[in-house]
């Protein structure tokens, strides 16, 4: 094997070799879809754009979400102990993209979208195509660099029939 093949290989058991080019590859093939998590505690409000996002059960209906494990919306969402989820539609790619920072309240607008308080008390944005609400359920704890936040789904909306914002779609990468 080569110097430069030698630098892409991880060695995770003894005689086991990973090539990680080929790893963050196979799993950017993973397909996610964009959404936007929000949380309001007092006067504390957090949403970012998410894309690890998975129903996990259908009674009780239950969601998982990876959040970074440095992220506001950790606390945030421990502390309140409820969350929501908006979906973005296909052509919302500018709204995805405007919650990769911090986020700007002015009335009921954050960083210029209109939002309503949904039944658990947080933001949930007008133009998606829909939402789901959920109350905490668990928090798992991992090694890496995300934590599972696991939602029980206690409310849910559809807004209009826009087809949701793939990753994929987008250009950006996020995984692998």
């Amino acid at each position: 094997m080569n110097y430069l093949k030698a630098l892409f290989k991880l060695k995770l058991k003894e005689n086991i070799l990973m090539d990680l080019e080929a790893k963050k590859k196979a799993l950017r093939m993973i397909n996610y879809g964009l959404y936007l998590m929000t949380c309001k505690d007092g006067e504390k409000i957090d949403a970012r754009t998410v894309s690890w996002v998975t129903q996990m059960s259908f009674e009780p209906p239950l969601v998982t979400v990876g959040v970074h494990k440095e992220s506001d919306m950790v606390n945030l969402v421990r502390d309140k102990k409820s969350f929501a989820i908006s979906v973005l539609g296909n052509e919302q790619k500018a709204i995805g993209g405007a919650f990769f920072k911090n986020c700007e309240v002015d009335g009921n607008k954050i960083n210029g979208y209109e939002t309503k308080e949904g039944t658990t008390g947080n933001p949930i944005f007008l133009d998606t195509p829909g939402y789901f609400e959920c109350e905490l359920f668990k928090v798992v704890e991992t090694d890496g660099d995300h934590i599972l936040i696991l939602g029980k789904v206690v409310d849910a909306g559809v807004n209009n029939e826009m087809p949701s914002l793939i990753l994929k779609e987008t250009g950006w990468n996020y995984g692998g």
